[in-house]
């Protein structure tokens, strides 16, 4: 939804009614993951998608053939796929409405806290054998609307603020009053929380191209250096905020700021910046560290940050030499490669192609 938001507000703020329709739930090999959505425009235009192709004709038609919000299962067994669209042969759960000034009052709210960096959810009932439709934005110390009564509004406040807390987007069961241990309603919760971050230390050109890359990915990026000559808004035209500043000092002061979402790319391979910064990151609960250098280099940082005190499991968290092996040559092609193992380790994959592998490609 993040994808389409912004253009679903301004579309919403004009008087535009716009079918929407969000990917709740996935299972087995599904191309798109819970919270993707595609918006239908009042001029029949498709914005956004919610399978990469597969059923964006059959969810096009539903978000324009009623007002009243649906919830639709597409996909069959892998023999069957085709027939139905779904190729990649798993299962989606799409829910689809009609989005306007009436029907979703907090929408100008949702995307004032989205564009100001900070987390909100919103939850949704998509299955209940009342009707469907009532939605509820969570903020971490507020909410507002309602989803039928104070029990349902109480127990889907405290779970949607868990899954805010750890960036998840999904559907929750309840029993039809918000009984926790019973059955008949779900709730769709989407979590907007803010873009993790990618720090990027070194003001060289393979700095420049991962804070291009890192954009492109969805991450806030920061490039920081403590040569002012370096560090200038011209050369990281697509970082967010260049920062000049010895990097474990800025490190130091932003830590309190950084989770489990944030990458950290190390790319001076000058152990007077790198030692005391590797020093501050490796101790860090983030979720990538990784260093530039040969292996020559690697195995000197190393030696010094055992003198400056590391344990060894903290030195495990250090990806050096950064990147996959795929061959690369240009700061662009490294930039790849950096955000390659950055993905891997993130969802899991093995790196290895997929022609060689017989196993799902979703996990």
């Amino acid at each position: 939804m993040r994808d389409v938001l912004f253009e679903l507000a301004d579309r919403v703020a004009n008087g535009e009614t716009v079918g929407v329709g969000t990917v709740v739930a996935t299972f087995s090999s599904a191309p798109r993951p819970a919270g993707a959505a595609m918006l239908v425009t009042e001029g029949g235009e498709a914005i956004g998608s919610v399978s990469g192709g597969c059923v964006e004709g059959a969810v096009y038609d539903l978000a324009q053939a009623g007002d009243d919000p649906v919830l639709q299962r597409y996909g069959v067994s892998d023999d069957d796929a085709f027939a139905v669209g779904l190729t990649c042969g798993g299962i989606i759960d799409i829910y689809v409405e009609k989005i306007n000034a009436e029907t979703f009052p907090q929408l100008a709210e949702v995307v004032e806290t989205v564009r100001a960096e900070q987390p909100v959810a919103v939850a949704t009932v998509v299955e209940h054998p009342d009707g469907i439709g009532r939605r509820m934005v969570v903020w971490p110390d507020r909410r507002a609307g309602t989803l039928g009564s104070a029990r349902i509004d109480d127990a889907v406040t405290d779970d949607a603020r868990g899954m805010l807390a750890s960036g998840r987007s999904g559907v929750l069961q309840y029993g039809p009053d918000g009984q926790r241990r019973g059955e008949g309603m779900s709730v769709f919760v989407n979590s907007f929380e803010p873009p993790p971050r990618m720090l990027v230390f070194g003001a060289i050109d393979f700095a420049a191209a991962m804070a291009r890359l890192g954009a492109f990915l969805g991450y806030r990026v920061t490039v920081c250096d403590a040569r002012p000559v370096f560090a200038t808004r011209t050369r990281f035209p697509e970082a967010d905020e260049v920062v000049v500043d010895w990097p474990h000092r800025y490190l130091e002061r932003e830590s309190s700021k950084l989770d489990e979402r944030t990458v950290i790319a190390v790319l001076t391979h000058d152990p007077k910046f790198d030692v005391p910064l590797l020093e501050v990151a490796l101790r860090l609960k983030v979720g990538y560290v990784g260093a530039m250098g040969s292996r020559r280099t690697h195995e000197d940082r190393l030696q010094r940050l055992r003198e400056a005190g590391l344990t060894e499991s903290e030195l495990e968290a250090l990806a050096s030499p950064i990147g996959l092996d795929l061959g690369a040559r240009t700061p662009e092609e490294t930039a790849v490669s950096i955000a390659a193992e950055i993905i891997s380790l993130r969802w899991k994959g093995s790196g290895r192609r997929l022609v060689d592998l017989g196993e799902p490609i979703h996990h």
